[in-house]
């Protein structure tokens, strides 16, 4: 594999079936009546194991899978693009492997460049909604486009909602809507960690809590199907069920997914069902991007590559993660026929059908590791630089991926070929894991221990050695903390992520000065690098410089939404250094915003009042409660406005303020122009 930026992927779209375009092709639209075309419904079954659901599973009965199974055609071997949610729903909604549609992790945004399903569907006539289940795939992150209705109304508790609410609101509405030509997708999020299913599932599954999981889905499944088939009467439909990835339930290692391609987190289920679909089941290796080709091959759009037909392939996998986080080896993988190679530092194959666990890697059984296929040698393996999640993601949002199990790195990895192979490094999933969202929590004293034992064990982690040094820093440990960032700095020396950690560790210190010049080199090598801007918008302030402080806010407030404290203070900011109008403009987006009371209506009112937008200001000050403890001053600027705008109770306003008035604004009174002639 070589280590080539994405764009470089379009360079081999007939190996993954990449677009470089960014609108759909001249005519795609369907000319198909409207009335033949079937109404869809897709429905994507998160962590959801291929051998534990269906009627081939194991210690499990799962009546609403078998049923559209029995109707429709099921595919043994399906297999997910990436063992993560969004990566995963993106290449169904666009038909490409990671490697074309770029997202390799959760908490990334999908190109607003990347045409997806629904737009085409919408575009062609459908009708188009979509429920989920989890924040991974809430609006922020880009699936919504194209959709009339996408609804991400989850439990904020656990950032999750359970297939039965989920399952209540689709068919809610679907009572409601009007006949057409429909695209609904529903996802379940229900099978994954912690698993808690609800009774009586909870009892049946007793020490199977996963499997529980996935009956109760089950059954939601059912009412679902039924529901979309009853809303429709006699118009056609068709359904398509598929897991998006599995769940390794410790085979190979791994607890959970996301860090290896072993068919317990690759291998999904996959059934559908409508027009133009020979019932049965199908035993060609498929992947889930397919989905994409045949919901659009049913709209009457485009027939290329729809699994209607079935086309032969070499189907692909990866999972970066470990390498964008870790700098592990990459990993990829190759499914063609019933032989499985997986590409990690060194070639592994395994014969998937006689050895679903694969347990008998055919290479070692045969001698030297041979040469990769060219399936797996082309895979354009991501830019180190992908391995950050977005600067603009709030720390709300890495705390609500975080509780979901879904840390991503905060620094680019070092990458050598010398790298160990994930699957060498299991025992270290959990701790990283655990490490990782204690961090994300900010639970640092918690989190040090396991950080300290994750570098002794992987010493060229550089997100490790950074993630412990600004742990020790957050808690005043400076000596250690700049121990932690020199080794660091050993391991990568030209780092920008090095340096604009040390820099924030000395702007927490006495010694915050030093930080002045390593941020000034980030932020002119990186101007868009949303730490180092903090960075230096606080030694701004700490410079006696707020005109530059104010400048560099808002700059950093275009690349990531600030809070509503972060608002507050830089009007404060931009308020005390003069600059009315972005003062203005923080403290009116400050109080657009949910939370507690605005507290800033007096500031508001004296910077209408500067800029003579006096209506304005009347109804800021006129806001201000007798309670504030600069009250007299609200009254004698409310005592101006009215002068100003020559209302009928001017007098007494001035009198009102002349009888609550403070020593500091009796005297203020006494010599305003304003109030002259008006006793």
């Amino acid at each position: 594999m070589r280590v080539s930026p994405l764009l470089a992927a379009c360079g081999i779209a007939a190996l993954i079936s990449v677009s470089c375009r960014s609108e759909p092709p001249a005519g795609s639209a369907t000319s198909t009546p409207a009335a033949a075309r079937p109404s869809i419904l897709l429905v994507t079954l998160d962590t959801t194991r291929a051998d534990a659901i269906g009627p081939e599973a194991a210690g499990i009965e799962t009546p609403s899978f078998n049923a559209l199974a029995a109707q429709g055609r099921r595919f043994r071997q399906a297999y997910a693009t990436v063992p993560e949610t969004l990566p995963a729903h993106t290449s169904m909604m666009t038909g490409l492997y990671p490697a074309g549609h770029g997202i390799h992790e959760n908490g990334r945004y999908v190109s607003a460049g990347q045409v997806l399903l629904a737009e085409r569907l919408r575009q062609a006539g459908y009708e188009t909604a979509a429920f989920v289940s989890s924040f991974i795939l809430t609006k922020r992150f880009g699936l919504a486009r194209g959709f009339d209705r996408y609804d991400d109304s989850i439990d904020k508790a656990s950032e999750e909602r359970s297939a039965q609410a989920t399952t209540d609101a689709t068919l809610a509405f679907l009572r409601a809507r009007k006949a057409g030509p429909l695209f609904l997708w529903v996802h379940y999020f229900d099978p994954h960690t912690p698993y808690a299913p609800p009774e009586p599932y909870r009892t049946r599954f007793a020490g199977r809590p996963y499997l529980g999981e996935v009956a109760s889905m089950d059954a939601q499944l059912g009412r679902l199907a039924d529901g979309f088939r009853a809303s429709l009467g006699s118009a056609p439909n068709a359904i398509i069920v598929v897991g998006d990835h599995g769940e390794g339930l410790g085979d190979h290692g791994e607890a959970t997914h996301g860090n290896l391609l072993y068919q317990s987190t690759m291998h999904v289920p996959f059934v559908m069902t409508g027009p133009g679909v020979p019932p049965g089941v199908s035993d060609a290796p498929v992947s889930t991007r397919r989905v994409f080709h045949t919901i659009l091959d049913w709209a009457g759009i485009d027939a290329s590559g729809s699994l209607r037909t079935a086309p032969s392939e070499v189907v692909l996998g990866e999972a970066m993660k470990p390498f964008l986080s870790y700098g592990w080896q990459p990993q990829v993988m190759a499914v063609d026929g019933r032989v499985k190679s997986i590409l990690a530092g060194r070639v592994e194959m395994y014969d998937v059908v006689a050895d679903a666990a694969e347990r008998r890697d055919l290479v070692q059984a045969k001698g030297p590791s041979p040469l990769p296929p060219p399936a797996l040698r082309d895979y354009p393996v991501p830019s180190p630089s992908a391995a950050k999640a977005p600067e603009s993601l709030d720390p709300e949002a890495k705390r609500s991926l975080a509780s979901l199990g879904y840390v991503s790195a905060g620094a680019a990895p070092i990458v050598r070929n010398d790298a160990p192979r994930p699957v060498d490094m299991v025992t270290l999933f959990s701790l990283v894991d655990q490490a990782s969202a204690l961090f994300v929590a900010e639970k640092y004293a918690q989190a040090i221990p396991l950080y300290e034992r994750i570098v002794a064990a992987d010493p060229t982690n550089l997100d490790a050695h950074l993630r412990l040094a600004t742990a020790h820093s957050s808690l005043g440990h400076n000596a250690m903390a700049e121990k932690a960032f020199e080794q660091a700095a050993r391991l990568a020396p030209q780092s920008e992520d090095v340096q604009t950690y040390l820099a924030l560790h000395y702007a927490r210190t006495p010694q915050w000065e030093r930080a002045v010049p390593l941020l000034e080199k980030v932020v002119a090598a990186s101007p868009d690098r949303v730490p180092a801007l903090e960075g230096l918008a606080l030694v701004r302030e700490r410079q006696g410089r707020p005109r530059d402080a104010v400048e560099i806010w808002n700059r950093l407030y275009t690349l990531r939404e600030p809070g509503r404290a972060e608002l507050l203070h830089l009007g404060d900011l931009a308020m005390d250094a003069g600059l009315t109008a972005p003062a203005i403009d923080a403290f009116e987006r400050a109080r657009a915003m949910p939370g507690p009371a605005f507290t800033r209506d007096l500031e508001l009112g004296l910077l209408y009042l500067d800029a003579r937008r006096f209506d304005e200001a009347r109804a800021a000050l006129d806001r201000v409660p007798p309670a504030h403890p600069e009250y007299p001053m609200a009254l004698f600027k409310r005592a101006q406005v009215s002068v100003l705008l020559k209302e009928p109770d001017a007098a007494a306003r001035i009198a009102l303020a002349r009888r609550k008035a403070d020593a500091t604004t009796r005297a203020l009174i006494e010599r305003e122009q304003l109030f002259t002639g008006m006793r």
